[in-house]
């Protein structure tokens, strides 16, 4: 155990105490409603309903699909307590924060064609909503309050939260109804399981930075959290918000036609979003911990669902808490939103690790996602189907490329085993077969599939046109697109109609017909990350991209937790080479009250830097306070004031500050992933020096 020094601690407090109070929505954006999602009508004029292939297809599933087997809602029902008495929690902004009652056209009993049978279940199975106990007068959950469930463990004088959501909004409300139903008690320890913001978001609801920092309340996390929680998102955290789009259907009203489920939640909570720094850090692979009189056995999991999670045990309790490790679902082994591929053998082999280390005693498993399971042989069940799925997917993969199968042929070859389909623990929700498998043959062999025709590929923009050109122009195209429409050949359709599209972003008639083979390709996806992404490319295709449809992702908090080294490596990245053309310069940067110290280096048009040295022969010093950077960083001071005021002190020629402000580019979440969208101007301007928060 490493217990964070008193001086970082104080200096953390120091630049907290500077930050505004500004609210940030999460990855979710604000809530969409669909006042016609209760009556089954579609919220997009273009919009269709289900073809008779797709209707066709989800009967089949509906019969061959292991739905005899009902325990997952039993176990989701077990230990309900309460549930309150809204279905909204609102922002501190004024806007809704969550909207649980936006989804309840899931309960009403109908099978809904436009969702995959396996979908539908998943997400109703998500609608559970309050306080519920999984283990008696020790371990409590509030479900259904974000995308993420919040856990309390009763300890000897207080609660110790596990994951306290992604909002500041919904964390305090879960803490204020668990305090109402079974009595209050303070807050005396916090966990992170992990550095992925719907676990730690929400930490200001429950707790205050100043017991923190006095050590009154301990924050505890994994070793390398800090880190990971703001470098993972930071570097293509623009593209990475705008494919978020995609992903969680941010611009999807809550229908059946739209947005349905996130596969271990709902979708995420548009509050306020903060990180206080942990002061205890789990630096073992295993390691014994004691908080309030609650024994504990943490077990390091890195570089599994997340670069830096942990598992819990409880020995005396028998209680095992899976982090995002084991959850109901298959998870993503590539998000496609953006992310370093993950590793599924690791993560086989570190649920493995949990079987035999915990696993084989554990009367129940619980999770910061999903529900929990009951019994030893459910939990040891559950545990080996997850164990088994992510090492086959990593195995059977393998043993398709070394047979030359490539990256863009394995996801029509991978299947899991008919066992593993026949469990649904083992089904792809937040995660698909079909990406998960291309991700792992990427981590690899990479993106190429070995062909020289595909090693130097023309931008679709340019070889679009040809095609066209070949297959005898937009009307041909059009009517062969509607005939394979015609025949529920949708993924052939899209394959020519996409090329039309590209060629011809101005055709709506093209636009508008790809975007209903997008829409029924989207209705048969189990997975909802992938049902997003087509019916959110159908959207922007019928629709463009609106206005204000930016959704922010985090706050200052996020900005804070940025390395200067981090800071000045994005800036590296906003850097316009050809604006930067033949010019060079060197830079001393010195923040005094943390004593880094940086050489800022711009030659052949490339912006680098490096810590822990000067230049001698710099051509510009800059000193201010890391304190006083943070209020730059957020945009609320600019350098320009902050040199004026005396705040940033220069030695020698400005020259080279001013260069570098006019070489950076803002980016904007506008920019068009489909053509002919319409790319519009989603962020405002901020100073120079200012960064979007991480996504």
């Amino acid at each position: 155990m490493n217990v964070v020094g008193k001086k970082t601690l104080i200096a953390a407090a120091i630049v907290g105490a500077l930050i505004s109070t500004n609210s940030y929505a999460a990855a979710g954006g604000e809530v969409l409603t669909d006042p016609g999602a209760m009556e089954g009508k579609h919220f997009d004029a273009k919009g269709n309903m289900p073809s008779t292939f797709t209707i066709e297809l989800q009967n089949n599933r509906r019969a061959t699909l292991p739905f005899e087997d009902k325990r997952d809602f039993e176990e989701a029902k077990k230990g309900f307590i309460a549930a309150p008495p809204y279905k909204q929690i609102m922002a501190e902004a004024g806007h809704v924060a969550w909207d649980m009652g936006s989804y309840e056209y899931l309960l009403q009993g109908k099978d809904f064609d436009s969702i995959h049978p396996s979908l539908q279940r998943q997400a109703v199975l998500n609608m559970a909503y309050g306080l519920y106990e999984v283990l008696a007068d020790k371990i409590y959950q509030v479900r259904g309050y974000d995308l993420a469930t919040i856990t309390f463990i009763k300890g000897d004088t207080g609660w110790i939260i596990f994951d306290p959501l992604t909002a500041k909004e919904t964390a305090k409300a879960a803490l204020d109804f668990i305090n109402k139903e079974l009595g209050e008690l303070p807050v005396v320890a916090v966990v992170y399981s992990h550095s992925h913001a719907d676990h730690f978001g929400g930490v200001r609801g429950v707790v205050d930075e100043a017991d923190v920092t006095s050590g009154k309340v301990k924050i505890i996390a994994p070793d390398g959290f800090m880190d990971h929680a703001v470098a993972e998102n930071v570097y293509a955290g623009n593209a990475m918000n705008r494919r978020m789009f995609y992903q969680y259907g941010v611009l999807l009203p809550r229908s059946p036609f739209g947005h349905v489920d996130q596969s271990i939640g709902k979708n995420t909570a548009a509050g306020s979003l903060g990180l206080i720094p942990p002061n205890v850090i789990v630096s073992d692979d295993f390691e014994d911990m004691t908080v309030d009189g609650v024994k504990m056995v943490f077990q390091n999991t890195p570089g599994t669902e997340a670069p830096a999670e942990m598992n819990t045990y409880f020995p005396e309790w028998k209680a095992f808490w899976a982090a995002e490790n084991i959850t109901g679902t298959v998870h993503n082994i590539y998000t496609l939103r953006g992310a370093l591929v993950r590793d599924a053998l690791a993560w086989s082999k570190g649920i493995n690790e949990a079987l035999y280390h915990f696993g084989m005693e554990a009367d129940v498993m619980f999770a910061s996602h999903s529900w929990p399971r009951w019994g030893n042989d459910r939990v040891q069940e559950v545990m080996r189907s997850q164990r088994d799925i992510y090492a086959n997917l990593n195995n059977e993969v393998l043993h398709l490329a070394n047979q030359g199968i490539t990256v863009n042929e394995v996801h029509n070859h991978y299947k899991p085993p008919k066992s593993l389909q026949n469990q649904w623990s083992a089904h792809s929700y937040h995660g698909s077969e079909e990406h998960n498998s291309r991700a792992v043959l990427n981590r690899y062999l990479g993106y190429w599939d070995a062909n020289p025709a595909t090693l130097i590929p023309l931008s679709p923009k340019d070889s679009a046109p040809l095609f066209v050109d070949m297959m005898g122009g937009a009307e041909k195209i059009i009517a062969k697109g509607q005939d394979l429409y015609d025949q529920g050949k949708y993924l052939y359709a899209q394959e020519i109609l996409n090329k039309l599209v590209f060629a011809e972003p101005k055709n709506q008639e093209g636009k508008d017909l790809l975007a209903d083979v997008f829409e029924q390709i989207g209705y048969q996806q189990e997975s909802p990350s992938v049902r997003n992404s087509f019916l959110a490319g159908a959207y922007e295709l019928r629709n463009g991209i609106p206005e204000g449809a930016s959704p922010k992702t985090s706050g200052p908090d996020m900005i804070k937790a940025m390395s200067t080294s981090l800071w000045l490596d994005f800036l590296g990245i906003r850097l316009d080479s050809k604006k930067a053309d033949g010019i060079e310069f060197t830079i001393n940067f010195v923040t005094p009250d943390n004593g880094e110290k940086y050489v800022l280096e711009l030659s052949n048009s490339t912006l680098t830097n490096i810590e822990g040295v000067q230049a001698k022969d710099a051509d510009l010093t800059v000193t201010m306070n890391r304190s006083d950077l943070v209020q730059t960083m957020m945009g609320v001071v600019s350098m320009d004031e902050q040199i004026k005021s005396g705040v940033a002190k220069l030695e020698g020629d400005r020259k080279p500050i001013d260069q570098l402000q006019s070489m950076l580019i803002q980016f904007d979440l506008g920019f068009e992933v489909l053509p002919g969208t319409g790319a519009k101007d989603l962020v405002p301007e901020r100073n120079a020096f200012a960064v979007e928060p991480p996504a």
